[in-house]
């Protein structure tokens, strides 16, 4: 196993350009997918994170049959599909749940189907479900800081209303907040992280990085801003460890950095000072304990 700095020297190599451009974008998408996804998390939207990554699939697909960019294919689709859930939503008598798991399969469906008419099929299947990172190219890296950039501030931006509509719907409206277009933007949000990461991460993985980081982040804090600082934080960690470990022990490079986040959970899991498994039983123990030796 590499150590930490043969890995630094790696990732000084001109030989391995492509390295800390994959190191990059793997950061700059968890980054994004955490902070967006705390927003995905606190709604229990986890399924549309989900949705989403699949109904990319056919644009990307579309893009790869004809030679054009992923990355537009992907975003087209998905922002197709956000707004037909978002249009779609408003009417009561079909559930969102039912309207999200219809979109997904279908659209999911007619991206393997398109896919499998383009040579070298089982490869591409492959690359886009489980992801590809070393494939970024300098193009990729800077859309991927843009559009990194974007999110976070768009996100920050309507923060608080977002969070109005997602605590109290009706309330917000009542209050003149358009619920429908702020919804839609969120979906829009959802879709564009999702598209960026799929390169790196892969469509199936790609739900991890949207949910994993901010719900460790849940355990640990109790308010929205701090929750998104550390998500992000989070998730960067992830990406950092991931690329390393992936590097050096010749791994997927998406699978290990979501094994790396699963890790991150399960440690919040446990150790969380207020929310934690073990850490709340140990301080709890230890004040009963000085609670009776003062008695004595």
């Amino acid at each position: 196993m590499l150590s930490p700095w043969d890995f630094f020297v790696d990732l000084c190599n001109p030989l391995l350009s492509f390295l800390p451009r994959a190191l990059v974008v793997a950061v700059l998408c968890a980054v994004v997918c955490a902070v967006v996804g705390s927003h995905v998390v606190l709604r229990g939207m986890a399924f549309l994170g989900d949705a989403v990554a699949h109904a990319v699939f056919p644009g990307i697909a579309v893009a790869f049959v004809m030679g054009g960019s992923l990355l537009i294919g992907g975003l087209v689709a998905g922002l197709i599909t956000a707004v037909l859930i978002a249009i779609l939503a408003q009417f009561p008598r079909v559930s969102e749940q039912n309207i999200i798991g219809f979109l997904m399969t279908a659209t999911f469906a007619a991206g393997i189907v398109i896919i499998s008419r383009a040579p070298g099929y089982t490869g591409s299947l492959t690359s886009f479900l489980f992801g590809s990172i070393a494939g970024v190219s300098r193009s990729d890296v800077i859309v991927s800081v843009c559009a990194s950039i974007t999110i976070v501030v768009v996100v920050l931006a309507l923060t608080p209303y977002f969070m109005a509509v997602g605590f109290e719907r009706e309330t917000a409206r009542a209050n003149g907040l358009p619920v429908f277009l702020l919804d839609l933007v969120l979906y829009l949000l959802v879709t564009t992280a999702v598209v960026l990461s799929v390169r790196s991460i892969g469509n199936i993985l790609v739900l991890a990085l949207l949910v994993t980081p901010p719900a460790a982040a849940r355990l640990l804090t109790e308010r929205m801003a701090p929750m998104m600082i550390t998500a992000g934080a989070l998730g960067a960690g992830a990406a950092l460890v991931g690329v390393y470990l992936s590097w050096s022990l010749d791994l997927p490079a998406g699978g290990t950095i979501v094994l790396v986040s699963a890790g991150e959970f399960l440690l919040a899991w446990l150790f969380a000072p207020r929310h934690g498994v073990i850490t709340p039983r140990v301080i709890q123990r230890r004040s009963a304990l000085r609670e009776l030796r003062a008695a004595q």
